[in-house]
C-alpha cells in the first residue's frame, strides 16, 4: 500500500521563484491529505498533479504563509462542483479567524465545511489503519504539529511452521493469521501465536510546521520513517531562528537523530537562502545521517514514497 509525500511548497514566509510557501500534500491509498496551505496552493497542485480531492486539511498554525492559500484552494473546489465534505483541523483558539478566512470571499463554500480545533495529544483524525496526531510545537503563535501514524500490522505467516503441525493448506491458515486458533482432525489445537510472529510497525510521518527544537516532536512518534522539520535557517542565523522561534538545521537534524527517523526533510527554509541550500544539507548531515538521501531539502515538486520499517526484510 503506497504512502506518498508531494512537497507543494518548501519556502520560509517569503516565496521566491523556486519555492512556493508551506503545503505538503500526502496520498495513502484512496486518502488524500493536505498539510498546510500557503499562498497559491492550489496552483501546486495542478502544477504537480496532485488534483483536489483532499478530504482533510490539517492546519499547523494561522501565520499567512501557511494559510492564505485556503480561500482560493476552496473556491477552485466550488468551482468543480465539489460535494463532499471537508475537515479542517487547525490549533485550538483559531476557529474564529479560520472561519472567517474560509468566508473570505463573502460566500460560504457550496460544500460542507467542518473546523476542528485540536491539541497536544489529540487524535485530529482517525482513518482505517492510521491516524493523525497532533503536538505541541514552540511557535510564537497558537500552533502544533502532526503525526500520520499506522496501526502495527499483522505478523508474518509462518507457513512452513503451519504444515509442520499439521495444518492443512487453506481456510485454517487464514483463520491462524487472523487470530484465530484451529482445531485439526486428531483434536489438536494450533494457537495463532504457534505461527504468527510479533506485530509489525506501519509508517509514520512527522510534520512539525514552524517551531524551535522541542521535545513534544521526539515524543510524537517513534522511529518515524520521515521527518519534516523547520530548518528556517543555517547556523549563519541561529540566533534570529531563537528570536522568531524556529529551528535551524543542525537543530532540526538533532531532534531527527534523537526520533530515530529514517529521513530528514529540512523545510521552510528563509528566502535568504534562495537557490542555495547547501550549508542547510551539510550542518544537518554533521549531526544526522550522512546519507545524501537521508537528509534533504526538498525542491517544490519533489515526492518521497514511504517504506515499511521491514521493507528490506
Amino acid at each position: 500500500m503506497p504512502l506518498r509525500v508531494t512537497f507543494l511548497g518548501t519556502s520560509g514566509a517569503i516565496p521566491t521563484t523556486e519555492r512556493n510557501p508551506s503545503a505538503i500534500f500526502v496520498a495513502r491509498e484512496g486518502d488524500q491529505l493536505l498539510f498546510d496551505a500557503g499562498e497559491g496552493t492550489q496552483r501546486q497542485m495542478m502544477r504537480f498533479g496532485t488534483g483536489f480531492s483532499i478530504s482533510h486539511l490539517f492546519v499547523t498554525h494561522l501565520h499567512g504563509d501557511h494559510v492564505l492559500g485556503i480561500p482560493g484552494l476552496l473556491q477552485t473546489m466550488a468551482f468543480n462542483d465539489r460535494e463532499e465534505p471537508l475537515a479542517i483541523h487547525a490549533p485550538h483558539g483559531t476557529r474564529r479567524q479560520l472561519k472567517s478566512l474560509v468566508n473570505a470571499l463573502g460566500n460560504r463554500p457550496s460544500f460542507p465545511v467542518r473546523i476542528d480545533e485540536v491539541g497536544d495529544g489529540d487524535v485530529a483524525h482517525r482513518a482505517n489503519e492510521y491516524e493523525v496526531r497532533a503536538f505541541g510545537t514552540d511557535h510564537d503563535a497558537r500552533s502544533v504539529g502532526y503525526a500520520l501514524v499506522e496501526d502495527d500490522r499483522k505478523g508474518r505467516f509462518d507457513r512452513e511452521r503451519a504444515e509442520e503441525l499439521g495444518v492443512p493448506v487453506g481456510p485454517k491458515f487464514s483463520k491462524l493469521h487472523e487470530g484465530e486458533p484451529v482445531e485439526l482432525e486428531d483434536g489438536t489445537v494450533v494457537e495463532p501465536d504457534q505461527v504468527v510472529g510479533e506485530p509489525r510497525p506501519g509508517r509514520t510521518i512527522v510534520y512539525t510546521g514552524d517551531t524551535r527544537p522541542t521535545t513534544a516532536t521526539i515524543d510524537a512518534a517513534d522511529d518515524p520513517g520521515l521527518l519534516i522539520h523547520d530548518a528556517t535557517f543555517a547556523d549563519d542565523r541561529a540566533e534570529r531562528a531563537a528570536e522568531t522561534a524556529h529551528s535551524t538545521a543542525r537543530q532540526a537534524a538533532e531532534i531527527a537523530s534523537r526520533t530515530g527517523a529514517d529521513r530528514l526533510a529540512l523545510m521552510h527554509l528563509s528566502s535568504r537562502y534562495a537557490g542555495y541550500t547547501d550549508d542547510h544539507e551539510e550542518q544537518a548531515r554533521e549531526v544526522f545521517d550522512g546519507d545524501a538521501e537521508n537528509v534533504f531539502v526538498p525542491d517544490d515538486g519533489d515526492t518521497l514514497d514511504i517504506p515499511y520499517p521491514d521493507a528490506d526484510e
